[in-house]
Protein backbone atom coordinates (compact mmCIF):
# COMPACT_ATOMS: atom_id res chain seq x y z
CA UNK A 1 0.00 0.00 0.00
CA UNK A 2 1.31 3.67 -1.02
CA UNK A 3 1.13 6.35 0.56
CA UNK A 4 0.76 9.78 -1.65
CA UNK A 5 2.35 12.63 0.39
CA UNK A 6 0.23 15.08 -0.97
CA UNK A 7 -2.74 13.44 0.66
CA UNK A 8 -0.95 13.43 3.80
CA UNK A 9 -1.88 16.00 6.81
CA UNK A 10 0.38 18.67 7.10
CA UNK A 11 1.80 17.86 11.20
CA UNK A 12 0.38 21.49 13.10
CA UNK A 13 3.61 21.21 15.42
CA UNK A 14 5.86 21.08 12.18
CA UNK A 15 3.95 23.97 10.42
CA UNK A 16 4.29 25.74 13.61
CA UNK A 17 7.93 25.17 14.19
CA UNK A 18 8.68 26.35 10.07
CA UNK A 19 6.26 29.33 10.63
CA UNK A 20 8.49 30.60 13.48
CA UNK A 21 12.30 29.55 12.19
CA UNK A 22 10.94 31.23 9.06
CA UNK A 23 9.64 34.67 11.10
CA UNK A 24 12.95 34.83 12.92
CA UNK A 25 14.85 34.85 10.34
CA UNK A 26 12.62 37.55 8.61
CA UNK A 27 13.12 39.70 11.73
CA UNK A 28 17.25 38.68 12.58
CA UNK A 29 18.67 41.28 9.94
CA UNK A 30 16.20 44.12 11.63
CA UNK A 31 17.48 43.04 15.13
CA UNK A 32 20.57 43.13 14.39
CA UNK A 33 20.51 46.40 12.25
CA UNK A 34 18.82 48.13 15.03
CA UNK A 35 21.33 46.67 17.56
CA UNK A 36 24.28 47.99 15.60
CA UNK A 37 22.51 51.28 14.85
CA UNK A 38 22.27 51.99 19.16
CA UNK A 39 25.91 50.80 19.64
CA UNK A 40 27.21 53.37 17.07
CA UNK A 41 25.04 55.87 19.04
CA UNK A 42 26.34 55.07 22.45
CA UNK A 43 30.17 54.72 20.81
CA UNK A 44 29.74 57.98 19.06
CA UNK A 45 30.33 60.28 22.83
CA UNK A 46 33.50 58.65 23.20
CA UNK A 47 34.77 58.36 19.84
CA UNK A 48 33.89 62.35 19.75
CA UNK A 49 35.84 62.55 22.82
CA UNK A 50 38.90 61.29 21.26
CA UNK A 51 39.01 63.10 18.10
CA UNK A 52 38.33 66.59 20.18
CA UNK A 53 41.22 65.69 22.46
CA UNK A 54 43.57 65.42 19.20
CA UNK A 55 42.32 68.25 17.68
CA UNK A 56 44.01 71.47 17.35
CA UNK A 57 42.35 74.04 19.13
CA UNK A 58 41.75 76.35 16.25
CA UNK A 59 39.94 74.10 14.86
CA UNK A 60 38.54 72.40 17.95
CA UNK A 61 34.71 73.71 17.21
CA UNK A 62 34.85 73.86 13.65
CA UNK A 63 36.11 70.29 12.34
CA UNK A 64 33.69 67.46 10.73
CA UNK A 65 33.43 64.21 11.72
CA UNK A 66 36.15 62.76 9.88
CA UNK A 67 40.22 62.84 11.45
CA UNK A 68 41.31 65.55 9.79
CA UNK A 69 45.03 67.38 10.95
CA UNK A 70 45.93 65.68 14.42
CA UNK A 71 48.30 66.34 16.81
CA UNK A 72 48.75 65.54 20.37
CA UNK A 73 49.53 69.36 21.59
CA UNK A 74 46.47 68.61 24.01
CA UNK A 75 48.09 65.65 25.51
CA UNK A 76 51.42 67.51 26.10
CA UNK A 77 49.36 70.97 27.49
CA UNK A 78 47.29 68.77 30.19
CA UNK A 79 49.99 66.81 31.21
CA UNK A 80 52.25 70.19 31.82
CA UNK A 81 48.81 72.32 33.06
CA UNK A 82 48.25 69.17 35.86
CA UNK A 83 50.00 66.44 37.65
CA UNK A 84 47.88 63.76 35.83
CA UNK A 85 49.80 61.06 36.51
CA UNK A 86 49.90 61.48 39.96
CA UNK A 87 46.33 61.96 39.78
CA UNK A 88 45.96 58.56 37.63
CA UNK A 89 47.78 56.89 40.45
CA UNK A 90 45.94 58.06 43.16
CA UNK A 91 42.61 57.25 41.51
CA UNK A 92 44.09 53.36 40.88
CA UNK A 93 45.35 53.12 44.62
CA UNK A 94 42.34 54.30 46.02
CA UNK A 95 39.78 52.28 43.61
CA UNK A 96 41.96 48.91 44.53
CA UNK A 97 41.92 49.90 47.86
CA UNK A 98 38.36 50.47 48.69
CA UNK A 99 37.39 47.33 46.60
CA UNK A 100 39.59 45.22 48.54
CA UNK A 101 38.18 46.50 51.68
CA UNK A 102 34.86 46.16 50.87
CA UNK A 103 35.22 42.96 49.62
CA UNK A 104 36.81 41.79 52.74
CA UNK A 105 34.13 43.47 55.05
CA UNK A 106 31.20 42.23 52.50
CA UNK A 107 32.23 38.68 52.65
CA UNK A 108 32.82 38.79 56.57
CA UNK A 109 29.44 40.27 56.93
CA UNK A 110 27.87 38.39 54.62
CA UNK A 111 29.28 34.87 56.01
CA UNK A 112 27.67 35.98 59.12
CA UNK A 113 24.28 37.09 58.04
CA UNK A 114 24.03 33.82 55.75
CA UNK A 115 24.84 31.22 57.70
CA UNK A 116 24.80 32.06 61.52
CA UNK A 117 21.56 33.14 63.68
CA UNK A 118 22.20 35.41 66.35
CA UNK A 119 19.51 37.57 68.47
CA UNK A 120 18.25 40.37 66.61
CA UNK A 121 19.93 39.19 63.20
CA UNK A 122 17.53 39.84 60.60
CA UNK A 123 16.97 42.91 62.70
CA UNK A 124 20.62 43.88 62.19
CA UNK A 125 20.12 43.26 58.48
CA UNK A 126 17.49 45.85 57.89
CA UNK A 127 18.99 48.42 59.27
CA UNK A 128 22.34 47.74 57.31
CA UNK A 129 19.62 47.69 54.18
CA UNK A 130 18.45 50.75 54.71
CA UNK A 131 21.65 52.56 55.03
CA UNK A 132 21.81 51.38 51.49
CA UNK A 133 19.07 54.06 50.75
CA UNK A 134 20.44 57.13 52.41
CA UNK A 135 22.01 59.62 49.95
CA UNK A 136 25.91 60.09 50.29
CA UNK A 137 24.64 64.48 50.55
CA UNK A 138 22.79 63.12 54.07
CA UNK A 139 25.81 61.33 55.47
CA UNK A 140 28.55 63.64 53.65
CA UNK A 141 28.94 66.45 56.17
CA UNK A 142 29.26 64.39 59.03
CA UNK A 143 31.82 62.04 57.25
CA UNK A 144 33.77 65.35 56.58
CA UNK A 145 33.67 66.28 60.44
CA UNK A 146 35.00 63.13 61.32
CA UNK A 147 37.67 63.00 58.65
CA UNK A 148 38.94 66.65 59.89
CA UNK A 149 38.58 65.46 63.75
CA UNK A 150 41.20 63.13 62.89
CA UNK A 151 42.96 65.19 60.93
CA UNK A 152 42.73 63.42 57.64
CA UNK A 153 42.21 66.11 55.73
CA UNK A 154 43.85 66.63 52.10
CA UNK A 155 45.23 62.84 52.23
CA UNK A 156 43.96 59.66 50.50
CA UNK A 157 43.18 58.06 53.69
CA UNK A 158 40.35 60.43 54.04
CA UNK A 159 39.28 59.06 50.91
CA UNK A 160 39.07 55.91 51.40
CA UNK A 161 38.24 55.98 55.23
CA UNK A 162 34.37 56.40 54.86
CA UNK A 163 34.48 53.74 51.63
CA UNK A 164 35.78 51.15 53.09
CA UNK A 165 32.30 48.95 53.92
CA UNK A 166 29.66 48.93 51.47
CA UNK A 167 25.80 47.93 51.80
CA UNK A 168 25.71 47.10 48.48
CA UNK A 169 28.25 43.87 48.95
CA UNK A 170 27.20 42.53 52.03
CA UNK A 171 23.70 42.33 50.46
CA UNK A 172 25.04 41.03 47.13
CA UNK A 173 27.17 38.68 49.14
CA UNK A 174 24.57 37.96 51.67
CA UNK A 175 21.91 36.72 48.73
CA UNK A 176 24.38 34.68 47.33
CA UNK A 177 25.62 32.66 50.17
CA UNK A 178 22.04 32.09 50.96
CA UNK A 179 21.91 30.04 47.93
CA UNK A 180 24.92 27.75 48.65
CA UNK A 181 23.63 24.31 49.52
CA UNK A 182 23.65 24.14 53.71
CA UNK A 183 24.33 20.32 53.07
CA UNK A 184 28.04 20.92 52.18
CA UNK A 185 28.86 23.49 55.14
CA UNK A 186 26.83 20.33 57.25
CA UNK A 187 29.29 17.98 55.54
CA UNK A 188 32.47 19.86 56.02
CA UNK A 189 31.56 21.19 59.59
CA UNK A 190 31.33 16.85 60.48
CA UNK A 191 34.69 16.63 58.88
CA UNK A 192 36.40 19.54 61.26
CA UNK A 193 36.32 22.33 59.21
CA UNK A 194 36.05 25.42 61.24
CA UNK A 195 33.94 28.70 59.93
CA UNK A 196 36.96 30.06 58.42
CA UNK A 197 38.20 27.32 56.64
CA UNK A 198 34.31 26.75 55.10
CA UNK A 199 34.65 30.42 54.14
CA UNK A 200 37.69 30.67 52.32
CA UNK A 201 37.94 26.63 51.42
CA UNK A 202 34.35 26.34 50.34
CA UNK A 203 32.13 28.75 49.87
CA UNK A 204 34.43 32.28 48.29
CA UNK A 205 35.80 29.54 45.44
CA UNK A 206 31.99 28.95 44.59
CA UNK A 207 31.23 32.40 44.29
CA UNK A 208 34.35 33.67 41.90
CA UNK A 209 31.29 34.65 39.18
CA UNK A 210 29.70 37.08 42.03
CA UNK A 211 32.86 38.67 43.80
CA UNK A 212 34.46 38.89 39.77
CA UNK A 213 30.87 41.35 39.29
CA UNK A 214 31.32 42.73 42.16
CA UNK A 215 35.07 43.74 41.85
CA UNK A 216 33.76 45.46 39.13
CA UNK A 217 30.81 47.18 39.74
CA UNK A 218 32.71 48.92 43.03
CA UNK A 219 36.12 49.30 40.96
CA UNK A 220 34.06 51.11 38.52
CA UNK A 221 31.69 53.38 41.48
CA UNK A 222 35.24 54.44 42.91
CA UNK A 223 36.91 55.66 39.83
CA UNK A 224 33.98 57.75 38.70
CA UNK A 225 33.59 59.30 42.58
CA UNK A 226 33.79 63.12 42.00
CA UNK A 227 31.94 64.95 45.50
CA UNK A 228 33.79 63.23 47.85
CA UNK A 229 37.15 64.10 46.92
CA UNK A 230 36.29 67.24 45.63
CA UNK A 231 35.54 67.98 49.62
CA UNK A 232 38.13 67.05 51.25
CA UNK A 233 41.13 67.56 48.35
CA UNK A 234 42.87 70.95 48.78
CA UNK A 235 45.87 69.91 46.55
CA UNK A 236 46.09 68.40 42.81
CA UNK A 237 48.89 65.88 44.02
CA UNK A 238 46.21 64.54 46.63
CA UNK A 239 43.43 64.71 44.58
CA UNK A 240 41.85 62.45 42.00
CA UNK A 241 41.99 62.62 38.23
CA UNK A 242 38.12 63.41 38.03
CA UNK A 243 39.41 66.51 40.30
CA UNK A 244 41.69 67.37 37.44
CA UNK A 245 39.51 67.26 34.63
CA UNK A 246 37.34 69.74 36.17
CA UNK A 247 40.04 72.84 36.52
CA UNK A 248 39.59 73.40 32.68
CA UNK A 249 37.03 74.69 33.21
CA UNK A 250 37.22 78.00 34.79
CA UNK A 251 35.59 81.44 35.00
CA UNK A 252 37.00 82.74 31.91
CA UNK A 253 35.86 79.59 30.11
CA UNK A 254 36.39 76.24 29.17
CA UNK A 255 39.69 74.63 27.45
CA UNK A 256 38.03 71.73 25.27
CA UNK A 257 40.94 70.39 24.19
CA UNK A 258 43.05 69.63 27.13
CA UNK A 259 39.70 68.55 28.75
CA UNK A 260 39.43 66.22 26.14
CA UNK A 261 42.63 64.99 26.39
CA UNK A 262 42.30 64.46 30.37
CA UNK A 263 39.30 62.57 29.51
CA UNK A 264 40.38 60.38 27.78
CA UNK A 265 43.20 59.59 29.90
CA UNK A 266 41.09 59.42 33.03
CA UNK A 267 38.46 57.18 30.81
CA UNK A 268 40.94 54.80 29.16
CA UNK A 269 41.86 52.30 31.83
CA UNK A 270 37.68 51.77 32.32
CA UNK A 271 37.69 51.23 28.85
CA UNK A 272 40.50 48.92 28.76
CA UNK A 273 38.93 46.82 31.86
CA UNK A 274 35.34 46.83 30.26
CA UNK A 275 36.74 45.64 26.91
CA UNK A 276 38.72 42.77 29.22
CA UNK A 277 35.74 41.89 30.97
CA UNK A 278 32.98 42.66 29.27
CA UNK A 279 30.73 39.88 30.45
CA UNK A 280 31.75 40.28 34.11
CA UNK A 281 30.50 43.97 33.62
CA UNK A 282 27.44 43.08 31.87
CA UNK A 283 26.74 40.77 35.16
CA UNK A 284 28.14 42.78 37.71
CA UNK A 285 25.15 45.29 36.71
CA UNK A 286 22.81 42.37 36.03
CA UNK A 287 23.32 40.87 39.38
CA UNK A 288 23.18 44.17 41.50
CA UNK A 289 20.03 45.73 39.94
CA UNK A 290 20.92 49.35 40.24
CA UNK A 291 22.06 50.66 37.14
Amino acid sequence: MTIDATQTPANPAFVLQKGATAKFSLRAPAGHAVMILLSLVCLFPVYWMILSSLRPANTLLDGGVWPTGLSLENYAYALKAIPIGRMLLNTVVISVVVTAFQLMTGLLAAYAFACYRFPFSRAVYSLMAMTWLIPLQVVMIPNYLLVARLGLLDSLTALILPHVASALSVMLLTQSMRAFPKEVLEAARMDGAGGWRMLWDIIVPSLRGTIASLTILIFISTWNEYFWPLLLSRTPENSVVQIGIQMFMTAEGTEWGPLMAASTMASLPILLLYVVLQRQVVQSFMKSGIR
